[in-house]
């Protein structure tokens, strides 16, 4: 097994606490077996050695590994997950009489039941719309991973409601969290979270029972620790006791789970709070990708607060990877194509979004063009999302006026967007509208029980329904906007959504379903096929995941969509950036990009999206260009290549190349001496920035001699700068 002298330090270390900062590709699982058979070397029994994996895929890997680089016939350590470990020691402490036995609940429909049998208790009488919307589908599911949180926060439910500002929509929750509490106690049942909630709280509680299970073990290694919530690091804590020597393993900038209770500082800060000192290890080269992305990587991370002082570094014989960006669509296309051209396969590429509504324009943009795809989870193909069905059956009827005497049509229109009724009285008013073509007498008993403000929207919706096949001719963007507007849709959505992210995520998907509209011009036809169009997931297919579900994993192409302000980062006008939240989206961005062997493409929308801060940020171009001059067998880069290369972050440029043990003529980014003094600015006039890349002005106004500058950027939209401040360089060639 051959390992680099940071690998070496880890497998080594003598003892105490340790922590491991791996960057992204640093071989930390190949470390972790090196220093798993160093300590069996030296004697330790393996069943004084616990090593922990994130999920069970990790695990496997782990064992397999393990047991094929090990020596015939040695023992082996336990090698668990959290889960696991929580499930023998919730049945050591049953067995104990510490716990009451309880049975697991495995099936989501079993989850879903205990959670709508406890909103129906926390809400008393209270009836209408307040009940009706609490009990839909996505508001039990935000229920359950609220409850969730709460045991892996070990916070007071109503205390985490208050600090996550949760919204009034789910006042609610507090109480459930309670009811549904009892309902487990009551029926001697337990959820996934219980696995550690439980045994912690019941060891935290007894000093008799805790001296039971500790002084076992010597050793714990853990995998992905910056992922690790308070339940987890204070469980760990516990079993450790005063012996066990902790090794944490992880990346404090791949930190993208803080919804779920995880919190950058764990390997930082609260590592040291809870372990006390520890000897601190880099694994700072990766083995994934090239210099080119290395430097992309250290750039996107640096303005974060939370992270740890450390840079990834690309090793020698890595892919020489090339960086690029496009937009939209068909920057997506432009580049599946060129990858094709060049004999690679769609097998080998991945594009990644910041939400799955940003796939939306993606995977129309493959369907039109007969491009196979597969997408990571069925449910997000387009024609199967319930808003979408809802609007392309909405243009339909527009074309179909014999759909008004459809009730199973006329039901889905009338649901979506939801008018916070149940689904049965929903059906009823389908079939009799269905029937009779008009809208029931004010004292028709299918209305009873709906209260004046439902009446009215449901009247409203049969209106528009019976109104559009008079619009048929309008183009389909009109036709959507009228639509989207009748039924008041944005407001409906964000208030409908069990998350103030899903509602933003369900108005950013009509908003992508309205552009997309407007591409197709006068074609309603087209545009309601191509939203109906039936598709399954291709093997042979270009890969379409979310950055959240590509942690881990890497592609020899990625290609990064929807790049844009508002997007990625995410944000809105009712839900501004904060620092930490800001912090959050930028190591998403890091494990996004970090993803690419070969090849990585950052696509933005273009319009009127705004390209993201982090395109300027990653300073994608300057890396390339460095990278260029590092690569032995790059590209002939002309005559001009000795000059000293611009860049925007001169002193992290210098870093790296010290720890390469290289040197290049570097430039801070500014402005050229000869332009500040004489050289005019001129509509046309093409130019190169030190972050947002190359441009051309578009207009020049105030003082001649310090005029302020409109520059359209190839890359980064329209950008008003200060000419003799800004650091730019002004082309050769003449104003187009």
């Amino acid at each position: 097994m051959r390992l680099t002298a940071e690998q070496r330090a880890v497998v080594g270390h003598a003892g105490g606490h340790a922590r491991v900062a791996a960057v992204a590709g640093s071989g930390k699982t190949t470390t972790m077996v090196a220093r798993v058979l160093t300590l069996l070397e030296r004697g330790v029994p393996p069943q004084r050695i616990l090593v922990l994996m994130f999920n069970r895929s990790a695990r496997e890997d782990f064992q397999a590994r393990l047991a094929a680089m090990a020596p015939p016939g040695q023992a082996l350590p336990d090698v668990r997950t959290f889960h696991s470990l929580g499930h023998r020691l919730s049945a050591s402490l049953t067995r104990w009489g510490a716990l009451a036995p309880r049975r697991l609940l495995t099936a989501d429909w079993q989850l879903e039941r205990l959670m709508r049998q406890a909103t129906q208790l926390a809400l008393g009488d209270q009836d209408g719309e307040a009940r009706e919307s609490a009990l839909e589908g996505e508001r039990l599911e935000a229920l359950a991973h609220f409850c969730a949180l709460v045991k892996a926060e070990m916070e007071p439910a109503a205390a985490l409601h208050e600090r996550l500002d949760y919204g009034e929509e789910t006042r609610h929750f507090p109480a459930a969290f309670d009811h549904a509490e009892a309902l487990l106690e009551a029926h001697g049942l337990m959820g996934y979270a219980d696995l550690l909630y439980r045994p912690l709280r019941a060891l935290e509680a007894d000093d008799a029972l805790r001296a039971r299970v500790q002084g076992f073990l010597d050793h714990v290694i853990i995998d992905e620790y910056q992922d690790i919530n308070v339940a987890q690091q204070r469980l760990l804590a516990l079993l450790a006791g005063e012996r066990a020597e902790v090794m944490a393993v992880g990346d404090a900038n791949q930190c993208i789970y803080e919804w779920r209770g995880a919190h950058p500082d764990t390997m930082l800060q609260r590592f040291t709070a809870t372990f006390g000192a520890a000897v601190d290890y880099p694994l700072s080269t990766t083995f994934r990708h090239g210099h080119a992305l290395a430097l992309a990587a250290n750039h996107a991370i640096e303005a974060n607060r939370r992270r740890p002082d450390q840079l990834c570094l690309a090793a020698d014989g890595n892919p020489a990877t090339r960086l690029a960006a496009g937009q939209g669509g068909r920057g997506l296309l432009e580049a599946l194509a060129g990858w094709q051209e060049a004999g690679r396969t769609l097998q080998e590429a991945c594009v990644l979004v910041r939400s799955w509504a940003l796939s939306v324009p993606l995977q129309l943009a493959l369907l039109r063009e007969g491009i196979p795809f597969r997408l990571a989870r069925e449910d997000r193909f387009v024609f199967r999302l319930p808003l979408v069905q809802a609007l392309a059956g909405y243009l339909r009827l527009a074309r179909e006026p014999g759909l008004l005497r459809d009730p199973g049509h006329l039901a889905l229109l009338l649901a979506q967007p939801t008018p916070f009724v149940a689904r049965e009285r929903l059906n009823a008013l389908a079939e009799r509208l269905a029937d009779g073509q008009r809208w029931p007498e004010p004292h028709d008993p299918l209305l009873a029980g709906l209260k004046p403000h439902q009446r009215r929207t449901l009247k409203k919706r049969w209106a528009l329904l019976c109104q559009l096949p008079r619009l048929a001719d309008w183009p389909p963007a009109a036709l959507l906007d009228h639509v989207v507007e009748e039924v008041d849709a944005e407001k409906v959505l964000k208030r409908a959504a069990s998350r103030r992210d899903k509602g933003e995520e369900d108005v950013r998907l009509l908003d992508v379903l309205r552009e997309q509209a407007s591409e197709l011009g006068n074609d309603p036809e087209a545009f309601i096929e191509l939203l109906s169009r039936p598709v399954e997931n291709h093997d042979d297919g270009v890969l379409i995941t979310t950055v959240h579900g590509a942690k881990g994993l890497e592609w020899p192409l990625v290609a990064l969509a929807g790049v844009n302000e508002q997007d990625f980062p995410h944000y809105t006008r009712d839900n501004p950036l904060s620092p930490p939240r800001l912090e959050e989206e930028r190591r998403l961005f890091y494990v996004a990009i970090t993803r690419a062997r070969e090849r990585l493409v950052l696509l933005h929308d273009g319009g009127e999206h705004r390209p993201s801060r982090f395109l300027a940020e990653c300073a994608w171009e300057q890396c390339d260009r460095l990278a260029r001059r590092l690569e032995p067998q790059g590209e002939p880069l002309g005559a001009g290549d000795a000059a000293p290369l611009a860049v925007s972050r001169p002193a992290l440029v210098r870093r790296y190349l010290a720890a390469l043990g290289r040197e290049l003529p570097l430039a801070e980014a500014g402005v050229a001496e000869a332009v500040a003094a004489y050289r005019t600015f001129d509509v046309g006039q093409r130019l190169r920035h030190a972050v947002f890349g190359e441009g051309e002005i578009d207009l020049v106004e105030g003082d001649p001699d310090n005029p302020v500058i409109e520059v359209r950027f190839r890359h980064a939209g329209r950008r008003r700068l200060i000419a003799r401040r800004a650091p730019i360089e002004l082309l050769q060639g003449d104003p187009a």
